[in-house]
């Protein structure tokens, strides 16, 4: 009897652990919403900072490669500074760059503020997982599981939203100068109410600086060619080439001390586990689709239906709206269905809305990218939550740390190769459709030669050299009809992507909900 009665309080929530946690999951909503905030307004931070097109994409490139290091090695630094200490520190500093950020005059000192940036601040998004998964009891993670899921996946979508509205208001300083409060407030609550564990001071001289060394070229080299070179043309590119060649000559490195240092930077063992590299592979997946589409819309609506910053953000809410909807329900439903079938189900919606927005054309508005949008909000929360849970789940408690960092990294790696491979695809499909369309318009043909006499009576009409602007307007006109084609050939892929991926939920392993958490020392 006493044995039962002892257990009651293990699956209760601690309030202090909760209040804690919340403010952890705010802080880690602002490091994610931070990347797709400023990718929406990049047009009018190059304006303000004077700087040219290919300066300004180092605004995001820096932020993300210093990111992308941060994250694994912060299972190693939580494990050594303890939580407290690495979130407060994660958050005074994502805070104290923000405002550096707002104040940069030139290109050069908003590149290196954004570095910082990404790097301090990256720290706060596994630690947040890591700490779902161990302070609370399984029992509770139908209700935890959900918000850390909607929290990873609604920032980067609503970013636009945010960012339109901050721009068009108020001036692209507020991009960063919106996360000084609540950054402040995060700081000094993690600081006085996190107490999850103790620090192991004993890591310190067994660092692995040389494993450090080997990632950050692994991983940064790695970003900085999957941003830059499909607008490069890949391996034409001397800079994309030595980047290419910095991340295989750093993976060798890294995968070397991985498996021989006494204390590895970052611990693989995590992937012996089939539930961690079946989600850690959902999760890359998923990251595809979470910050591809989140910018494949603004690329359709700005170029083809010239839309505002503003406008694009009111279109793509939908999607927000049906992600923080079906959070709740997803939680539920991890207690009555088997969560490899809510993934099945999920992956099968997500493609569905996918191939839904392949009929895409230049004359698509709201309400034609509202069922796409709803499937795409509704089905990514129906998977991802569950994703989450039977990769975090199954995981030893000692291993957490760690396996937050990779699991996080996968997510974000996903991301990156997913838009290299959407632009590439954007690219090439682009210059083949121009082909085909170019010839469907040459002389000789009916339909052509009406509409460039149409085009040409109405430019006459406006006291302009008629058949020189009728050219230009027939050429915009091919142009951007190829660029439709080139977007609708990328959701088609990435319906084929979803639907081929379904079934490595039947490798999966339900975990057991009883026991976990409690979250000692």
């Amino acid at each position: 009897m006493s044995a039962v009665v002892a257990a009651v309080p293990s699956e209760a929530f601690d309030k202090r652990k909760l209040i804690a946690f919340i403010f952890m999951v705010f802080g880690m909503f602002m490091a994610i919403l931070d990347i797709q905030i400023v990718s929406a307004s990049l047009s009018q931070i190059q304006a303000g900072l004077s700087a040219s097109q290919d300066e300004v994409t180092w605004v995001q490139t820096a932020y993300l490669v210093a990111e992308v290091i941060m994250i694994p090695l912060s299972g190693f630094l939580s494990r050594m500074l303890s939580t407290r200490i690495i979130f407060t520190i994660s958050a005074a500093g994502f805070t104290l760059m923000s405002v550096m950020c707002s104040t940069a005059t030139g290109i050069g000192d908003m590149i290196v503020w954004r570095a910082l940036q990404g790097f301090i601040g990256g720290g706060m998004i596994p630690t947040v997982f890591a700490s779902a998964y161990t302070i609370f009891p399984r029992s509770k993670l139908p209700i935890v599981s959900p918000i850390i899921g909607l929290v990873a996946t609604l920032a980067p979508t609503i970013g636009p939203t945010v960012g339109g509205y901050l721009t068009d208001l108020y001036s692209w300083h507020w991009l960063f100068l919106v996360n000084v409060p609540p950054g402040i407030m995060v700081t000094i609550a993690a600081w006085f109410l996190i107490d999850f564990d103790k620090p192991d001071w004993s890591l310190l001289p067994r660092f692995d600086w040389t494993g450090l060394g080997a990632m950050a070229a692994f991983l940064g080299a790695m970003e900085y060619a999957l941003e830059e070179g499909p607008s490069k043309d890949w391996l034409e590119s001397q800079p994309v080439t030595a980047a290419i060649v910095v991340s295989a000559l750093g993976a060798l490195i890294f995968f070397w001390r991985a498996f021989t240092a006494p204390q590895p930077i970052v611990d693989l063992s995590a992937f012996r586990d089939r539930n961690f590299w079946t989600g850690s592979l959902f999760s890359a997946i998923m990251g595809v689709g979470l910050y591809g589409l989140t910018y494949i819309y603004p690329v359709y609506l700005a170029a083809i239906r010239g839309y505002t910053p503003l406008m694009i953000g009111e279109t793509m809410f939908v999607t927000g709206v049906c992600m923080f909807l079906t959070a709740p329900i997803s939680g539920r439903l991890m207690t009555l269905v088997d969560p490899r079938k809510m993934i099945a189900i999920g992956f099968a919606g997500f493609a569905y809305g996918t191939y839904l927005a392949s009929k895409i054309t230049s004359d698509w508005d709201f309400y034609e990218l509202l069922w796409p949008q709803v499937f795409r909000g509704v089905f990514m929360m129906l998977c991802m939550v569950p994703i989450n849970n039977l990769a975090l789940g199954t995981t030893p408690p000692a291993k957490m740390k760690n396996a937050s960092g990779l699991f996080n990294l996968t997510r974000n790696l996903g991301g990156a190769i997913g838009l290299a491979i959407i632009n590439t695809i954007l690219d090439k499909r682009m210059d083949l459709h121009l082909a085909r369309l170019r010839d469907s318009v040459s002389w000789g043909r009916n339909v052509a030669e009406e509409s460039m006499a149409d085009l040409t009576a109405a430019m006459a009409a406006r006291g302009s050299d008629a058949a020189l602007a009728a050219t230009k307007q027939l050429a915009l006109m091919v142009r951007r009809q190829a660029e439709v084609m080139a977007l609708a050939d990328v959701f088609l892929v990435l319906t084929v992507i979803y639907l081929g991926t379904i079934w490595l939920a039947l490798l999966m392993r339900r975990p057991q909900m009883a026991g976990g958490g409690g979250g000692g020392h």
